[in-house]
């Protein structure tokens, strides 16, 4: 498999080294717009930032070329990318989070959610952390596990950064140094505490979930997530 990486930091050259492991080719590796190389992809994977997201995603659509897109901070756009992907009978999966393990999380988050509500002494919190180089906050993970739990808890009909009124879930966010990715979620009462956590020890996870998605969307066409990838919460 040939792949586009659109987005040549970190993660970018971390998903380099998983997928020459995995005996796929790197054609294309740019932190800039896309150039003609792109082409020669079979699959992009994108890694970049949230102003060069829509663009990169954008001209790998229109190149027919299917995409992998980890980039957070630009889902405002993302109505517009979906009706792109449509136009071109394309295939697009974006994730806020590609590892396993944090995928495996989130199916946890939901269900935690169910069960708790209907017991008003919890109260919820979500607090993650993230090395300063992170530039979005609260960070894309954070977002999903949030809005998960407003769908499915009835006490929540949104969330802040820092909230504090009683029918919003509150997030902190901390940035430390060298710290990949930690995401709590507390349900706190006067009595106890229950708490679920995923600590991410390295970014080899996220690299190596973005990759398995490459290799799963060859061929196909939709717009997915991984879900789709992983056969969970189906």
């Amino acid at each position: 498999m040939k792949i586009a990486l659109l987005g040549y930091g970190k993660m970018g050259k971390t998903i380099e080294t998983i997928a020459i492991h995995r005996g796929h080719e790197i054609v294309l590796k740019t932190s800039t717009s896309p150039s003609q190389e792109l082409k020669n992809a079979d699959v992009a994977i994108d890694f970049s930032i949230p102003s060069a997201a829509v663009n990169n995603i954008s001209q790998a659509l229109n190149n027919n070329i299917p995409v992998i897109s980890g980039t957070t901070g630009w889902l405002d756009d993302f109505n517009t990318i979906e009706t792109l992907c449509q136009e071109k009978n394309g295939a697009f999966i974006y994730a806020s989070n590609f590892s396993l393990g944090v995928n495996i999380f989130f199916e946890l988050n939901r269900t935690l959610a169910k069960m708790m509500s209907n017991l008003a002494d919890y109260n919820v919190d979500i607090e993650e952390i993230h090395h300063t180089q992170k530039l979005d906050a609260p960070s894309g993970t954070a977002i999903s596990l949030a809005n998960d739990i407003v769908e499915n808890h009835k006490d929540y009909n949104n969330w802040e950064l820092d909230g504090d009124a009683k029918s919003v879930l509150p997030i902190t966010a901390k940035r430390i140094e060298n710290v990949p990715g930690t995401h709590t979620i507390n349900y706190t009462s006067e009595v106890d505490t229950i708490t679920i956590e995923h600590t991410a020890h390295s970014r080899q996870g996220f690299a190596l979930g973005a990759v398995i998605a490459a290799e799963w969307i060859i061929g196909k066409k939709g717009i997915f997530t991984m879900k789709d990838v992983l056969n969970i919460g189906q």
